[in-house]
């Protein structure tokens, strides 16, 4: 499947709640969270962003393959959904995660937090209605924290469509809870591997600079 480039009713937004359009206001807690990160560095893998380190695509505050599954820029947006009894996968070709949508069951204590999620779904006729819990904090998309709460829908309207909406909360990032629509499309081009740093000798130096520095005495 791949996002359209155009939605019927050409909206001009993917947010269909607020009718406006726009984000919610941020909480100042998202704020005070995001300045007590550590800050970004060059020169310390550690420190580098999971975008960075081609873990996660959340390039422009998209979110590929993590929900809610927000295109990015560049285009690359393919998915593959296979579908068994028991589970749904969803393979994102940037960056070549695979999301696993258990059908029935319980979230995890809080304490255990993954990069996607913990995803449990549910069939509410032709709708599968995925509940998303349990993030890291490393993923914050937007600014959300671990308390990021996904609720999300996706119902076939054609042979070739799929209807994909989402109401994203966080009680200590945004003001209200917020929801979006995108339409999916069908496509018969291929996935490809998704090499992020292949032949970048920039990443590898720096990896081994790190591992040099720590074996100073």
């Amino acid at each position: 499947m791949d996002p359209m480039k155009v939605v019927a009713g050409r909206r001009t937004a993917l947010i269909t709640d607020p009718a406006d359009g726009r984000l919610p206001p941020q909480l100042p807690a998202a704020k005070a969270r995001a300045d007590a990160r550590p800050k970004k560095s060059n020169d310390d893998p550690e420190l580098m962003g999971l975008d960075e380190r081609c873990l996660l695509e959340v390039a422009f505050g998209s979110s590929n393959a993590s929900p809610p599954m927000v295109p990015n820029p560049f285009g690359q947006n393919f998915y593959q959904i296979v579908q068994t009894d028991h589970h749904v996968a969803i393979h994102t070709e940037v960056v070549h995660d695979t999301r696993i949508i258990r059908i029935g069951g319980t979230h995890p204590p809080a304490a255990i937090q993954l990069w996607l999620g913990d995803s449990i779904g549910h069939w509410e006729g032709g709708t599968l209605v995925v509940d998303t819990t349990n993030f890291s904090a490393k993923t914050h998309f937007r600014g959300s924290g671990t308390g990021l709460h996904v609720v999300e829908r996706f119902t076939r309207t054609s042979p070739t469509t799929i209807r994909y909406q989402f109401t994203a909360e966080d009680a200590e990032t945004w003001a209200r809870p917020w929801s979006a629509e995108i339409p999916f499309n069908a496509t018969a081009e291929r996935i490809h591997e998704y090499a992020c740093h292949e032949a970048n000798y920039s990443m590898a130096n720096v990896l081994r600079g790190a591992r040099a520095e720590e074996k100073k005495p």
